[in-house]
């Protein structure tokens, strides 16, 4: 069958493989319908991910079906839809025996340390699915994509009338102020792309956008917006080691800094600050499986829209020639997804 591997960096192409076996214990036979594209894949094909191993099939954000189970599986039943929890975790490190299976010891992520879901079967551990009788495939495949900005915001943990900064409205951003909204906090967004707060405006009823303009001016405007009293809770979800270094200055006392955007290169600052407010440094990495099964049901509950999500999208066949396109931020990209029968 057809799969689409990224060789290297910059370099999609079309391979042949076998099709799956039959699922053995534990394990389902899955058929995939829908592909999210994410940070991961965009920093993947530009070789900007440090957990990237190449060659790849990539694939990760998973609207999928199930096709056979095998023995033992009761959670999930031919002719199920359900979105895939990505991280394969060994179960028997200190982190997973601790409930921790999202910065596993020996993580393999689907699509980044091993191969994805650009592919149209494979087998998965039936523990990793997460059906729902009510959304779309669609639905299923953003789901991963909101469990990021589910357990960042878990991270720091904002609570009601608190302000939160949210810096990058990229879609890990976007699934970032989904639920500080819910938090019940005030939600505040900075990004320099003007496109990008205008849909946070109109589309997600933010009220409170900023556009960075690298002139200091941004954090005089914060200390306008919130009388003085700087965000409690600072979310970058930008994955810019500038914007990273930078962020520590619009935290407020005793203020918690989540960093669940990631890169390469150093982030650095000065500690006098971090000391003088007494601020949290936090990583957010992955998510949860009761984060998945959250989404879900916010989701099935009207309580996250994602109608406004998918902007762009590409048959399977065309995937490679249009995936240079989303890169440029001209494009107005929000969420690509990738269609198959």
């Amino acid at each position: 069958m057809k799969a689409i591997q990224l060789e290297k960096p910059g370099h999609f192409r079309t391979i042949e493989i076998d099709e799956p076996g039959k699922p053995g214990a534990g394990q389902a036979l899955v058929r995939v319908h829908r592909i999210g594209i994410c940070g991961t894949d965009y920093s993947g094909y530009l070789g900007k991910m440090p957990f990237y191993s190449y060659p790849r099939i990539p694939g990760h954000e998973l609207g999928v079906e199930v096709i056979e189970t095998g023995e033992g599986v009761s959670n999930v039943q031919t002719g199920d839809r359900c979105s895939v929890e990505p991280y394969m975790n060994c179960q028997t490190c200190h982190p997973c025996r601790t409930g921790h299976g999202n910065c596993c010891e020996n993580l393999q992520v689907l699509g980044v340390h091993t191969d994805g879901g650009m592919r149209p079967l494979f087998i998965v551990p039936a523990r990793k699915l997460h059906p729902s009788k009510k959304l779309s495939l669609d639905q299923l495949a953003l789901v991963e994509t909101l469990g990021i900005g589910c357990h960042a915001v878990n991270r720091g943990n904002p609570q009601p009338g608190e302000n939160v900064l949210v810096i990058g409205a990229g879609p890990i951003g976007l699934s970032v102020i989904e639920f500080t909204k819910l938090s019940g906090a005030r939600t505040i967004v900075m990004d320099l792309n003007e496109k990008r707060l205008k849909f946070c405006s109109e589309k997600m009823g933010i009220r409170d956008t900023l556009q960075i303009r690298g002139d200091g001016s941004e954090l005089e405007t914060l200390k306008e917006w919130t009388n003085g009293v700087l965000p409690t809770v600072v979310i970058d979800a930008t994955g810019s080691n500038k914007s990273m270094s930078n962020a520590l200055n619009y935290v407020g006392f005793t203020g918690r800094l989540v960093f669940v955007g990631i890169t390469t290169s150093e982030v650095s600052f000065g500690h006098p600050l971090m000391h003088r407010r007494e601020m949290t440094l936090l990583a957010s990495r992955n998510s949860l499986p009761p984060d998945f099964k959250r989404i879900i049901q916010l989701i099935e509950e009207g309580r996250i829209n994602t109608a406004p999500w998918i902007t762009h999208s590409a048959d399977f066949d065309h995937l490679i020639e249009k995936f240079p396109e989303w890169l440029n931020p001209e494009s107005g990209v929000i969420k690509a997804v990738v269609q198959l029968p």
